[in-house]
């Protein structure tokens, strides 16, 4: 089955939906002429103390000493950034909102860029076992919806493609670094598709969902379709492609995707699921190289993530995993970026080799040699001098002179 829906619907689902039932274009035409305020009041939620099974797989602790993704800007073009949640509280910049002219990009109506952004920077709390893979980062958040689930249905108002254009230039413009794009939309946009380029050339990274319309014959989906952008599918705490995740040449690699814990607006935390939330994850890994590697361009980050990704079921050969498993600790502490022994795909950080003692080596051998480079240059430069203390007043006592150029 083959759709073409011209404005972006958000690519994520709540635990109960699983069909990546998108808003048609007359009804989301309808909606973009309602009254901008939230339709449905999000209902408050608990917080979750317990750790989600995707922090027990990357362990965010264990990257702390090297990189929180400090200095680094995130864009999350979404449903709006509440930044009101305790966890997210000093991490969200002003941003803007394009879905009702004049708002920064603070309100979410749907909880799903809030969900998004805390996966990314959410921050260590007591009693809270949850925070983001790079926690250290900025969220700016740029409005383009306020899609959300009402009776197992999505609905909500949304931007049109050219909005949805203009805000991947304004984060652009707006000093973001990485681009996270939890939307997808099923038609190729060219203004879309200059906006994508606009952004690439301006050496920012985009990583973008590949929708979840896995039994709907997999459509392409945009912008992850598009040449140098990030596309990601979802798995679920197995390592298996979660079942609403698409398969095709888009999906670059795979991050979890399903029963994902997040923070919720206000407060608090609720499980959701879709490759919407597995986006996050590889935009953080983005963060955390761009800031612990400043020296590399935006498509070197993306070839390190892509290229230390665990080896996966089917990986390469069109089975929806892409190049496999993102693995945020072989994208910062593996030098050269390439193929390693291969793991399980649902393998535990605590499984693998410590990456902090790994880094640590690693730069502690680099200190070494400069500190020998150096000590070599202070050498030659000091036996200089006193070779010309003896030689100087020498050629002072006999009246040298330079030689006549005539």
């Amino acid at each position: 089955m083959s759709l073409s829906i011209a404005r972006p619907v958000l690519a994520g689902l709540s635990a109960a939906l699983l069909t990546g039932a998108v808003l048609p274009p007359a009804a989301a035409h309808a909606a973009l002429r309602e009254a901008p305020a939230c339709a449905t009041p999000l209902a408050p939620v608990r917080p979750v103390d317990a750790t989600p099974w995707p922090q027990q797989r990357y362990d965010p602790t264990r990257l702390t000493p090297l990189t929180t993704g400090a200095g680094v800007t995130v864009a999350v073009v979404d449903s709006g950034v509440d930044r009101v949640h305790p966890q997210l509280a000093g991490r969200v910049r002003a941003g803007t909102d394009l879905l009702d002219p004049g708002g920064d990009g603070g309100r979410d109506c749907a909880g799903h860029g809030t969900g998004v952004a805390s996966i990314i920077a959410a921050t260590p709390r007591s009693g809270i076992a949850f925070h983001g893979l790079a926690p250290g980062a900025r969220i700016l958040p740029v409005r383009v919806s306020e899609q959300q689930v009402v009776q197992g249905r999505e609905s909500g108002r949304t931007v049109s493609a050219d909005e949805f254009a203009r805000a991947i230039r304004w984060a652009v413009d707006h000093d973001a670094d990485v681009v996270n794009l939890s939307v997808v939309l099923y038609a190729d946009d060219p203004q879309v598709r200059s906006a994508v380029r606009y952004a690439l050339d301006r050496d920012v990274v985009l990583v973008a969902a590949a929708g979840n319309l896995h039994d709907s014959g997999n459509p392409r989906p945009f912008p992850a379709a598009y040449d140098g952008v990030l596309g990601v599918g979802a798995i679920g705490v197995d390592g298996a492609r979660a079942t609403f995740s698409q398969i095709g040449a888009y999906v670059d690699l795979v991050a979890p995707g399903s029963d994902v814990l997040v923070a919720a607006p206000r407060q608090g935390h609720q499980r959701v699921e879709g490759t919407s939330y597995a986006v996050p994850f590889v935009a953080a890994t983005a963060a955390l190289l761009r800031s612990y590697r400043p020296e590399l361009t935006a498509a070197q980050v993306v070839q390190r993530i892509v290229a230390t990704a665990d080896p996966a079921p089917g990986a390469g050969q069109g089975g929806g995993y892409g190049a496999g498993v993102l693995n945020p600790y072989r994208a910062v502490t593996e030098t050269g970026g390439g193929a390693t022994a291969p793991r399980s795909v649902a393998a535990l950080a605590d499984d693998r080799a410590d990456p902090v003692l790994l880094a640590r080596q690693e730069r502690r051998a680099t200190a070494q040699d400069r500190a020998l480079a150096v000590g070599a240059v202070i050498g030659t430069v000091a036996v200089a001098v006193v070779l010309l203390a003896l030689v100087l007043p020498r050629g002072a006592r006999r009246r040298w002179r330079p030689a006549d150029p005539a």
